[in-house]
């Protein structure tokens, strides 16, 4: 997709009212439109037909949308926002768990999926950068931020982080030292205001805690603060 193209977005349900109806407020709201409504369908058209972000419904006819996000995550960084069932938190964590980028509650209004499209794409869609060296990194020890590239390293190897989480430990680089509560996580690194019983920000940061060696004394580099935030600890 270039500056002026509109966004290529796939819409993976099996409800095919829905999908006709989000398919056509998405297009009149400036969106191009491809749909699936199984999950065979759906990893065929990401293959081919390479949109820059997919929306898939957890519960779906042969394998499950859990499935899907797990096919794709084994090839492809492409954003995913998962629909889920109201109150399906066990889907929910699991989704983020596996590298989903955020998920809507079903059912959702047309327009709020698009604010939420809109929200993933400005975060993953990396602005061109005209030098890829080491000077445009914000170095904190080993650990190194390009923010043009969407890069983050370790001892000089890629960190292998999905879109969001790549979002929220840019923001506690940014700010390393410092406390930075959920409210300004979830607003500046997924785009949507903090909703008190929502775990996203738990689950993404679980994920980059895995990813990141402990500090030498075995504690992870990113502390969670009591009813205050998350900390990345430099040393």
């Amino acid at each position: 997709m270039t500056l002026t193209d509109p966004a290529h977005v796939l819409l993976v349900d099996d409800d095919v009212e829905l999908v006709g109806l989000l398919d056509a407020y998405l297009v009149s709201d400036g969106f191009r439109v491809s749909t699936a409504h199984d999950g065979e369908a759906a990893i065929k058209a990401v293959a081919t037909q390479l949109p820059d972000i997919a929306v898939i419904d957890v519960m779906m006819p042969g394998f499950s949308g859990i499935e899907v996000l797990r096919r794709i995550r084994a090839r492809s960084s492409l954003p995913v926002l998962m629909l889920t069932a109201r109150g399906d938190e066990e889907s929910r964590v699991l989704g983020l768990d596996l590298g989903a980028d955020d998920y809507v509650p079903k059912p959702c209004t047309p327009r709020e999926l698009s604010a939420r499209l809109r929200a993933i794409l400005r975060r993953t869609q990396a602005p061109s950068v005209a030098s890829g060296g080491a000077r445009d990194g914000v170095r904190l020890g080993e650990l190194t931020l390009y923010s043009g590239q969407r890069r983050i390293t370790w001892d000089d190897k890629d960190l292998p982080l999905t879109n969001a989480e790549f979002n929220l430990l840019e923001i506690l680089i940014q700010k390393a030292g410092h406390v930075v509560s959920k409210n300004v996580l979830s607003e500046q690194g997924l785009g949507r205001p903090f909703e008190r019983y929502d775990r996203s920000i738990d689950v993404h940061l679980s994920s980059i805690r895995r990813k990141m060696p402990p500090l030498p004394d075995g504690r992870p580099r990113i502390q969670a603060v009591l009813r205050k935030g998350y900390q990345l600890l430099t040393g």
